[in-house]
């Protein structure tokens, strides 16, 4: 199914934002979720900046009750810098994702015997990873693209 479907289908949302701040364009999909806690006012919709250790949100994850969780992180999946993909967290760009503990696979395997929720993964390609850098203005661009189309679903109240 295409992603704005199934984000307006969805009637509960969580939004994880994974990365690393300090490591350039891994700070992606913590830059999200920053800028959607400043917008989103919405009580069906969870924003967590959950930094490098996803899986220590479980318990809030789980207690919200979603039937969306979507997870926002700087994914290598050998594209261009920049590049968006959306992808299913337990297939093999689930793996990819390499900057942090658990690989997402497992965590959305764990989530899955909780929650009778769909999972989906948005990731961005980065280039600039090394430590105290900045992100590259292309991040930037993208992660401000995302949050633009975010709000048009989840900023509505639904």
């Amino acid at each position: 199914m295409e992603f704005p479907k199934l984000l307006r289908r969805a009637k509960r949302v969580v939004v994880c934002g994974i990365g690393n701040e300090v490591r350039g364009d891994d700070a992606f999909g913590v830059i999200v979720a920053e800028k959607l806690k400043e917008l989103v006012n919405n009580p069906n919709v969870l924003i967590l900046n959950c930094g490098e250790v996803p899986e220590s949100y479980t318990g809030k994850i789980t207690k919200f009750e979603p039937d969306l969780v979507v997870f926002v992180d700087a994914v290598d999946f050998g594209g261009e810098h920049g590049e968006v993909i959306i992808a299913d967290p337990e297939g093999t760009l689930g793996e990819a994702v390499s900057t942090h503990s658990l690989p997402l696979r497992v965590l959305v395997g764990y989530l899955k015997t909780r929650l009778n929720a769909e999972f989906v993964l948005i990731g961005c390609q980065p280039a600039v990873l090394g430590l105290f850098q900045e992100p590259s203005a292309l991040i930037l661009e993208r992660a401000e693209e995302l949050v633009e189309l975010l709000m048009e679903i989840l900023g509505k109240g639904y």
